[in-house]
Formats: C-alpha cells, structure tokens, sequence
C-alpha cells in the first residue's frame, strides 16, 4: 500500500531531474514549490486552443510563476481568474480577479503580489459558479493522477468551492507541465486528491481519461489539527 512518503519521494526525484536536465527555470530552487519550467509559454499557448478554454469565462488558477502566463492569458481574453489567498488565511479566501475593472493593470495582476494588491477578496460561497480550474503539479501520469508540492491547498480550494457548488464532477481541471513532469509510474491518490481532467506540455495535450472521481466536497476526516485551526473558511463551513 502506498503511503505519503512514497508521494514525497516522487517529488523530490522530479525536482532533482528537472534541475538536472536544465528544464526548470527561475525562481530557484525548484523544491518545495511547483517548478518553474522552460516552455511554459508555449503550454499556455496550446491551452488557449482548447474548447474547454475558449468556453470558459470564469476560472480559478494557482498562483505559481509556471501558470503565470496562463493567468495574463485568461484576463486579456477577458475571463475573471480567482486565485487562492497563500495557506488559505482568510475567510474571504479567494482574490478576484475582473479584467474588466483592472483597466491596464493585467500584467501585475497575473503576478502573485500583483493579484494580493489589486484582486477582490471572497469567500467561497461568493465564488459563483467556475467553469475550469487550473491547478499548478510537480508530478502527473496519463491517467490523470496529480502530485502538488505538499500542502493539500489546491485540493481544499476545489473542497471549499464544491461544497459551495461553484465547481461539480463535471469541471474540468487541468495543468501544464514540462514533459519530464509526465510519469509513467504510480502516483498515490486519497480520496481528497483532484484528479486531472487534462495535461499539457510544450508539445502535447494529454486528455486523461480519468477514472478516479473528484471529490464531493471537504473530507473532513483527512483534515489535520493545524487545518481545522488555522483555515477558517473552513470553520465557517463546517459552523454554517
């Protein structure tokens, strides 16, 4: 049986060849974080020939330099981007981002400061309803499995806005990546883990054809101490 050291082992091997084989790129170094990688911009670019990109007017996107690109991407095509305030601090836990109310501002906005200064906090329930979630990975394979850097924030954000019906089974999740991010190996999932729905690189576009089901809302049981104290969407959840 798998257990979370084998998740963070697989990390660790794809931070160190990503460096090895020079394919991350700034901010160094690539562990802990979701990697920087060269070619971002051209992933991003093939995601804008998606339909489910070209349908979508509202999405909500990591914050890591790697999506950056997709986030400027997303305002100047006129979608309204959300992105997750760090360690899910506050009750209005979600930054707005309106592309129609930053005016010539969307470059900084794309930027991890730049959304803190000029984005609109909500809380969950203000969300709406989101028509593609970007997440940020360190690790995927082809069947839609998904590694971030350890936190379990990118699966809590898609549990707070299921459990306020802003995103359902159908949302499609995606993420880019350099193609050395794309395992051929087992990837452990838990049953709050999101599973992707689709994986670009540079060169490709993987539709996963997932098995796995996202998860229903929060898995409470999978919390720890430090997150039912420290995030406090979710103790408003959990008291609403």
């Amino acid at each position: 049986m798998a257990v979370k050291g084998d998740k963070q082992s697989i990390r660790e091997r794809v931070w160190a060849l990503l460096e090895r084989r020079r394919a991350g790129r700034f901010p160094f170094p690539l562990a802990g974080r979701i990697p920087n990688f060269r070619g971002a911009e051209a992933a991003a670019a093939r995601v804008a020939t998606l339909p489910e990109w070209k349908a979508a007017k509202r999405l909500k996107c990591n914050p890591d330099a790697p999506q950056r690109a997709l986030r400027l991407r997303a305002l100047r095509e006129g979608k309204i981007v959300f992105m997750a305030v760090p360690r899910l601090r506050r009750v209005k836990c979600f930054l707005r981002l309106d592309p129609a109310r930053l005016g010539t501002r969307l470059a900084e906005a794309a930027t991890i400061a730049g959304a803190s200064k000029l984005g609109e906090p909500v809380t969950p329930a203000a969300l709406g309803h989101i028509d593609l979630i970007v997440a940020g990975s360190v690790a995927v394979t082809s069947g839609g499995a998904r590694l971030g850097k350890g936190g379990g924030y990118s699966d809590l954000e898609f549990g707070l806005a299921r459990a306020v019906g802003s995103v359902d089974e159908t949302t499609p999740v995606l993420t880019t990546v350099h193609e050395l991010q794309v395992l051929k190996e087992r990837i452990p999932m838990t049953s709050h883990d999101v599973p992707l729905d689709l994986i670009i690189t540079p060169r490709r576009v993987i539709r996963t054809r997932r098995r796995r089901p996202k998860p229903a809302g929060i898995v409470w049981l999978e919390l720890s101490d430090e997150q039912r104290r420290e995030i406090p969407a979710l103790r408003a959840l959990r008291s609403g």
